[in-house]
């Protein structure tokens, strides 16, 4: 199968739709017209230049998803450049961490960011910069100087502005390092996944051929654009060929998602179950839970006009222009598919992680098997590790185009990841059935997925929190979407001396604060629950999740 580079399709999008939009912030802050797009990357080369960022330099991205974002992205990879994703919610102390570890040598930081860090605390840096309006936070010396005179060399270099003819991406380089993506802000041994043009291009290229767009068509940028579902599904394939972009820069409340799906009318949502089950939930189940309604909903004939109308009003509510609505990953609740389904709307639950950039499997929705998670691209094979892959559960192992090269810096890792023939194991564990629709049944990894898309380890939290005081050993659960803590506690006489004059409870609760003061926002302990007895633990005195809920 021939993959075409994105940026070969952007190139070509960008001289066709020279004066179209490109991509907005949903505020307005800032806007670029595909011209406006070709100049902004053609002067962000020149700065790099100008101030001795080479070809594979790494350039680290810490901000909320904007449109000042996406430019950089594509400007720093369209220069053979290395992008370091990085999750503007993670702490200061994580974000220095993962600017060292992936060597950056830029980074290019949001408000929100801004605020909290001390950029003189990560000395590998020549700079760092604020990417709402370019200017420097701070900055070696020489670095500095050679910034000031970069409108000049930009003036020098394209006398008569950009030029559709001055646009030339390169297209030789499938098989190089593109994005490293951390998906935890570990201050400890973190694992960077790293992904090439090729691994972008196949879902690209996927993308395009499968859940197609119009010109002028639009998408709305609400998962984080730090994550590769959002960035490859809501912004990147859009964007390389035509559709417009408009990134949701606050926090997508359903009081905001509401106006937004109003205004910009996508052809397409991309989301987790999260906000599809809050919207069903309160607008469509009500109205058919009462014992007449539900009568009615079985009925054959009345059935198709209650079903038809319920269908009505959730295209109006997504924008009334939606012919895509893709979920992805977690689980979608059952009675909420079950409405979906039986109205015939237009969606389906994909699956995918970052180490696959990140779609392993989909299936258009007219052709979408109930509770399933479509089948494998055509860009990957999918395997089920299990001596009857049909009716016995193993594990979903991947290999294809769409497969990461490994985790930086970390080969013990990287090694782990695949088996001995290459295949990469997902940690995820399901079935396939005759025509190839995969059915996920359970996950050996422990991830968590957060509101808005945000990959959440329990192991990271439950580290801190067997630190504190009073603490044996502790499992943190997922609750109706809160982080709860179970936490089995000392009672020792050791413990009790920890405790002085304190009950148990108002310790637990001191941890609680403790532990959030070092957590980003998405993934704070909502509460701590005492145990009486320690864990259920395998042979190899590993702790039976599954047992606690």
């Amino acid at each position: 199968m021939n993959t075409e580079h994105y940026l070969t399709s952007l190139q070509r999008t960008m001289r066709n739709r020279w004066d179209c939009l490109s991509m907005a912030d949903y505020d307005g802050e800032h806007s670029y017209t595909y011209a406006q797009l070709a100049a902004e990357i053609a002067k962000l080369h020149t700065t790099w230049r100008e101030c001795g960022v080479k070809e594979g330099d790494k350039i680290a991205l810490a901000g909320r998803n904007c449109a000042n974002w996406g430019l950089l992205f594509l400007a720093a990879t369209s220069y053979r450049a290395v992008v370091v994703s990085i999750l503007p919610d993670f702490t200061a102390d994580g974000i220095y961490s993962l600017v060292d570890h992936s060597e950056a040598v830029l980074l290019y930081v949001g408000p929100n960011v801004k605020k909290k860090i001390d950029a003189t605390q990560m000395k590998g840096l020549k700079a760092t910069i604020f990417m709402d309006d370019w200017s420097i936070v701070e900055a070696e010396a020489k670095f500095r100087k050679a910034y000031e005179g970069v409108d000049a060399a930009f003036a020098k270099a394209y006398p008569n502005g950009v030029t559709k003819e001055d646009v030339h991406y390169p297209d030789n380089n499938l098989n190089e390092l593109a994005v490293i993506n951390y998906t935890s802000g570990s201050t400890g041994n973190p694992k960077g996944v790293m992904l090439t043009h090729l691994n972008l291009s196949g879902n690209v290229d996927f993308a395009n051929h499968r859940i197609p767009h119009r010109p002028g068509d639009k998408v709305l940028s609400m998962l984080p654009i730090a994550h590769m579902f959002g960035l490859m599904f809501e912004f990147l394939y859009q964007v390389c060929d035509g559709a417009e972009v408009y990134f949701l820069t606050q926090a997508p409340t359903p009081t905001v998602l509401m106006k937004a799906f109003a205004h910009v009318k996508p052809f397409m949502i991309l989301t987790v179950p999260l906000v599809v089950e809050k919207i069903i939930k309160k607008g469509v189940l009500p109205k058919i839970s009462s014992p007449m309604a539900r009568i009615l909903w079985k009925t054959p004939l009345l059935n198709t006009i209650i079903r038809k109308k319920v269908k009505e009003g959730l295209d109006k509510t997504f924008g009334g222009n939606l012919r895509f609505l893709i979920i992805g990953g977690a689980a979608l609740n059952g009675e909420v598919e079950q409405v979906l389904h039986d109205i015939k709307y237009q969606y389906c639950v994909g699956y995918g992680m970052t180490e696959c950039a990140p779609l392993i499997s989909y299936e258009d929705w007219y052709r979408y098997k109930f509770h399933s998670c479509g089948k494998g691209l055509e860009q990957c094979r999918v395997r089920i590790d299990s001596e009857d892959p049909i009716h016995k559960d193993g594990e979903i192992q991947v290999k294809g185009i769409n497969v990461m090269m490994g985790y930086y810096k970390n080969e013990e890792a990287t090694k782990a990841a695949f088996t001995e023939d290459g295949w990469m194991r997902t940690g995820d564990l399901g079935v396939l059935d005759k025509e190839g629709n995969l059915f996920i049944h359970g996950r050996s990894k422990n991830m968590i997925l957060g509101a808005s898309g945000q990959n959440i380890y329990p192991e990271e939290l439950e580290d801190k929190l067997n630190s504190l005081p009073c603490v044996v050993e502790s499992i943190v659960v997922d609750r109706d979407k809160k982080l709860v803590a179970l936490v089995y506690p000392d009672t020792s006489n050791e413990g009790k001396k920890l405790l002085g004059n304190k009950t148990i409870t108002e310790q637990m609760e001191e941890n609680r604060i403790a532990a959030n003061k070092n957590l980003p926002a998405y993934s704070q302990i909502s509460a701590i629950e005492l145990v009486a007895s320690e864990f259920e633990k395998t042979p190899k005195r590993s702790i039976k999740r599954y047992l606690y809920k």
